[in-house]
């Protein structure tokens, strides 16, 4: 059965991506404890690259990297590629994005995911994005990491951090991009299904 080493160090991320696989035949293992890897780009794409690139090298494994962020429209699309830096704790995250949108009406978002696959050389070999649009909420809604709870999907009739697993695999931007995703990691990984 091959390997691939989810290159994150988020477990809400890897527990999340690895469900995603849950029906393919893979070892979905988590990234070596401890490593930390700078994210110096400035796409969703190019920091996914360094870190599948990254974690890729060190393990000797297929590695799969996502980098998502959420992308506010009456904020300019911030905060971005530096979502997960734009305060200290997730609390803190959502109390400052909420008082920056103030009472905006205008509430449109969008979480934003890239994948990246690499190959045991470190280098990349296929790549996907996903979006999944929606609209901030005044309060949040459901518990969830990061943004979940703030982002309302139409689609799903709830907040992202309120649905369910299949839900988020058919609407959220991590699973729009795995689908995309997919044909190529079975080819490369010879998985057959």
């Amino acid at each position: 059965m091959p390997a691939l080493v989810i290159a994150s160090g988020n477990p809400h991320k890897v527990a999340e991506i690895g469900a995603m696989l849950e029906l393919v035949e893979l070892e979905v293992l988590p990234q070596p404890a401890g490593l930390e890897i700078e994210e110096t780009g400035s796409t969703y794409l190019d920091n996914a690259r360094i870190k599948a690139q990254a974690v890729a090298r060190l393990t000797g494994q297929w590695a799969l990297a996502d980098d998502s962020g959420i992308e506010v429209d009456a904020l300019g699309g911030a905060p971005g590629i530096f979502s997960a830096r734009y305060a200290p704790t997730d609390h803190e995250r959502i109390h400052r994005l909420l008082h920056e949108l103030g009472d905006s009406l205008y509430r449109g978002a969008s979480f934003r995911s890239a994948m990246v696959l690499a190959d045991p050389s470190g280098a990349s070999r296929a790549e996907a994005e996903g979006i999944c649009r929606g609209s901030i909420l005044r309060q949040p809604q459901g518990h969830g990491s990061g943004y979940d709870s703030l982002l309302f999907v139409r689609e799903a009739g709830s907040s992202y951090a309120q649905m369910g697993p299949h839900l988020r695999s058919k609407f959220g931007s991590r699973g729009k991009a795995a689908r995309l995703l997919a044909p190529a990691l079975r080819r490369l990984l010879g998985i057959r299904g």
